[in-house]
């Protein structure tokens, strides 16, 4: 090996050590917030408040988990999140699967058009349609009820963009060929074009669960009361005028987040095959 190879191989092998340092950094600064709410969730209210804090508690309270399910009716802000965003999810995919669809191969008058002010909707402040979308539900009689809470957020416009995109990446022969044998658009969406399009679904389906799991703002103005609370709603109820229970709501906020994650870890080689395909995706 020449003295030129050996130092571009040191170069690359510094770049490498740098890159990796970096990676690393990042990655921590990411994970630290988890760490730290687990952290917490494991000590007493007291050590959670103690000054200098300490990286790891001293005595591990592992009954704040069950405390925290039993102080508060957490099997039902669990029952009342999973209803919402399940719901939620699945009229999503659904509408977004048909609008995209429309977008990506129909032909119809001013279809461009009409698909720039449907994205265009995605720059109007979602905290500017909250007053609007609240005098539309209670007009309707929805306050307090699931449908007050799911219908509004179902029908919104970045799946139908996501959705479109993926759509056009799929080749149109494959359409063609189905349409001489006779096949609707209606059959042809659902028997070759959706599961075509799954991890592009399956992508669709971790964003808007994990979203409308955690959404706490249109829950809190639309649902009122314990028994109707979600679960970002009830873990404010740890925080009462005698102070904050900041270990139940750390404790709280951890069994919270786990079903999200486990659905991360389900859905993770959809995600993946949704990643590599969008790499490549130039639309058409």
């Amino acid at each position: 090996m020449t003295l030129k190879s050996k130092a571009k191989a040191r170069r690359k092998l510094v770049l490498d050590v740098v890159n990796h340092l970096a990676i690393t950094l990042v990655a921590i600064a990411f994970l630290f917030p988890f760490f730290w709410m687990v952290s917490n969730a494991v000590r007493s209210n007291a050590a959670v408040t103690a000054i200098p804090p300490r990286i790891l508690p001293d005595i591990f309270e592992w009954g704040n988990f069950g405390a925290a399910w039993t102080q508060l009716p957490f099997g039902r802000f669990f029952l009342n999140s999973a209803i919402i965003a399940i719901c939620v999810t699945a009229i999503t995919v659904i509408v977004s699967c048909l609008s995209g669809y429309a977008f990506a191969r129909l032909k119809f008058r001013a279809r461009e058009t009409l698909l720039l002010g449907y994205i265009g909707t995605l720059m109007v402040p979602p905290l500017m349609l909250i007053i609007p979308l609240f005098l539309i539900v209670n007009k309707l009689g929805l306050v307090n009820t699931f449908p007050g809470v799911i219908l509004p957020i179902s029908f919104g416009t970045f799946g139908a963009f996501l959705m479109r995109q993926f759509f056009l990446s799929i080749p149109m022969e494959l359409e063609e060929a189905a349409r001489i044998d006779g096949a609707s658009r209606l059959r042809i969406l659902v028997s070759i074009i959706v599961p075509l399009s799954m991890p592009a679904i399956g992508l669709l389906s971790l964003f808007t669960f994990i979203g409308q799991w955690n959404n706490f703002l249109w829950p809190l103005i639309v649902m009122t009361g314990a028994d109707n609370a979600t679960l970002p709603v009830g873990l404010t109820l740890f925080q009462t005028q005698q102070g904050t229970q900041w270990n139940y709501l750390m404790a709280g906020a951890t069994l919270s987040m786990l079903p999200g994650v486990f659905l991360a870890i389900i859905l993770q080689k959809l995600i993946y095959s949704s990643i590599a395909l969008n790499a490549g995706m130039g639309g058409r």
